[in-house]
C-alpha cells in the first residue's frame, strides 16, 4: 500500500523548515484513511527541499506497522511536545522497560557472564538499561524488503545485518543458503554456483511435500547466523544473531522439483538448564495463517516426546508466538479432556503431551476449565462444556485458513538422514 501525496497542505502545517520534535505525539493518516495517535520516532531530510520525513510508531498497533511518512500526512496541529506527553504518563514511569517487556535470556545471560556477579537490585537496574539500549538500537527499521526465492516480503522490524548491507533498502536472499545481497544481478550469479537445494544438515521428518530439517548451530555456523538475521526482520524481542553454536535449528520446508523451500523453523537450546524446547520460532509471512506455525509447535513437542521430557517455550514469547502457543495447547488439551473417561490430573496430561504443568494450568484458566481448591487445581469439565470449546475454536481456526497440515510423528527420525532424490 503506498500514499499518494496531496496536493493541499497537511493540517496546520509548520512554517518554515522548523521539523517536529523526536518524541513528539502528533495525529498521522494511516492506510484506513483515518488519523491515528503516533510518537515521532526519528527524522530526516526528504527529497522535496524544505520538507522532512519521520518514522513513526501508532500508539494503537504493534511495532510492525512502524513506518517513514511524509509530513503531509500528519496533522500538525495536533502535535503535542514530549515533556507534555511524559507528564501525563510519570505515574506509569518505570526504570526504562515497559512493564510488559521482559529481558531476553541471550541479554541476561550476557550481563552475567561479563560481570560474573549475582542479580541484585542495583544488577536488575543495569539490565534493563541494556534492554533500553537494544531498543534504541533496533527502533528503526533499516530494511524494507527482501526477495527470497518466489516472494518480495516486506519487513517488520530492525535487524543487525554488517552495515553495508543494512543501508539497501531492498535485500537479495539466496533460498537455500541465505547468503544476502545487495542487487539481484549478484543473486543470480551466486544461483549458479549455490549447490545447495535443501537446508545443510538431517532431514529428520518427511510427510508429503513436507520435510524438517536438524541444523547444528556450530557444523553450520554462517547458514544459522544467516536464518537469525533473516528471522529477526521479523521478530521484535530476538536477541540471537551471533551466538548459534549452543543452538538446534529446525527448518520446515515445503519440497518441490526444484528444492526444498524454507517455510519456517525453530531452534532450541542443546542443552538448556530451564527445560525450554523451544528459543525462537518464526513462520515466514507468505506462509502464516496456513497451520505451520501449530505445525512447528507439534513438532518440538514430538521431539520433547522422544527425549523423554517435558518442555516449555522460552519467555517472552512474541504477540504472535504466543497466540499461536495458547490455540495449540488449547485444542491438545481439549482433545484430551473428550477423549478421556475418568480421573485425570495436571500431572498426567502433561506426562501425556509433554506441555509443563504451569502452560497447563494457565491454558485451563483462560478456559475457565480449573478450579483452585483446598490448595490443589481441580479440573472442572463436563462433556458439553467441552464440544463447546472445541466447536469455537474449529470455527477460530478455520476462518481466513487455508486447512491445516497435520504432524504425523510415525516418521520422526533423530540424527538418521535420509537420502534426498533432488
Amino acid at each position: 500500500f503506498s500514499f499518494i501525496q496531496p496536493d493541499m497542505e497537511s493540517p496546520d502545517s509548520p512554517e518554515g523548515n522548523n521539523p517536529l520534535e523526536i518524541g513528539t505525539t502528533v495525529k498521522c493518516l494511516w492506510r484506513d484513511d483515518e488519523y491515528h495517535k503516533c510518537e515521532i520516532i526519528e527524522r530526516r531530510p526528504a527529497a522535496v527541499e524544505g520538507t522532512w520525513e519521520y518514522y513513526v510508531h501508532y500508539a494503537e498497533f504493534n511495532r510492525r506497522l512502524d513506518e517513514w511518512v511524509i509530513d503531509s500526512r500528519i496533522d500538525f496541529s495536533s502535535a503535542e511536545s514530549k515533556d507534555k506527553s511524559k507528564g501525563k504518563e510519570d505515574a506509569h514511569e518505570d526504570i526504562g522497560v515497559p512493564e510488559n517487556r521482559k529481558l531476553t535470556r541471550n541479554l541476561k545471560r550476557k550481563y552475567e557472564e561479563i560481570n560474573h556477579v549475582q542479580k541484585t537490585g542495583e544488577e536488575d537496574s543495569k539490565l534493563a538499561q541494556l534492554e533500553k539500549e537494544h531498543e534504541e538500537i533496533t527502533k528503526v527499521k533499516n530494511i524494507n524488503i527482501v526477495e527470497l526465492g518466489r516472494y518480495e516480503i516486506d519487513t517488520w522490524y530492525f535487524s543487525p545485518y554488517p552495515e553495508e548491507f543494512a543501508k539497501c533498502d531492498k535485500l537479495y536472499l539466496c533460498e537455500f543458503c541465505l547468503k544476502y545481497m545487495k542487487k539481484k544481478k549478484t543473486l543470480s550469479r551466486h544461483k549458479l554456483k549455490c549447490d545447495l537445494r535443501h537446508p545443510p544438515g538431517n532431514e529428520i521428518y518427511r510427510s508429503g511435500t513436507l520435510s524438517v530439517f536438524e541444523v547444528d548451530g556450530k557444523k553450520n555456523k554462517i547458514y544459522c547466523q544467516n536464518l537469525c538475521l533473516l528471522a529477526k526482520l521479523f521478530l521484535d524481542h530476538k536477541t540471537l544473531y551471533y551466538d548459534v553454536e549452543p543452538f538446534l535449528f529446525y527448518i520446515m520446508t515445503e519440497c518441490d522439483a526444484r528444492g526444498c523451500h524454507i517455510v519456517g523453523y525453530f531452534s532450541k537450546e542443546k542443552n538448556s538448564p530451564d527445560d525450554y524446547n523451544l528459543a525462537c520460532i518464526l513462520t515466514l509471512p507468505p506462509f502464516q495463517r496456513k497451520g505451520y506455525g501449530k505445525l512447528l509447535i507439534s513438532f518440538s513437542y514430538e521431539l520433547s516426546k522422544k527425549e523423554g521430557k517435558v518442555g516449555s517455550p522460552e519467555k517472552p514469547l512474541s504477540d504472535l508466538g504466543l497466540l499461536s502457543f495458547r490455540s495449540y495447547w488449547t485444542q491438545v488439551l481439549l482433545e484430551i479432556l473428550r477423549k478421556h473417561k475418568g480421573n485425570l490430573s495436571i500431572k498426567d496430561i502433561s506426562a501425556m503431551t509433554a506441555i509443563k504443568t504451569e502452560d497447563i494450568i494457565s491454558t485451563l484458566q483462560s478456559l475457565n476449565l480449573i478450579k483452585y481448591w483446598k490448595g490443589q487445581h481441580i479440573i472442572s469439565v463436563t462433556p458439553k462444556v467441552i464440544e463447546e470449546h472445541l466447536k469455537q475454536t474449529a470455527k477460530q481456526g478455520t476462518s481466513h485458513r487455508t486447512k491445516e497440515p497435520a504432524l504425523d510423528p510415525s516418521p520422526l527420525r533423530k540424527q538418521d538422514e535420509i537420502p534426498l532424490d533432488l
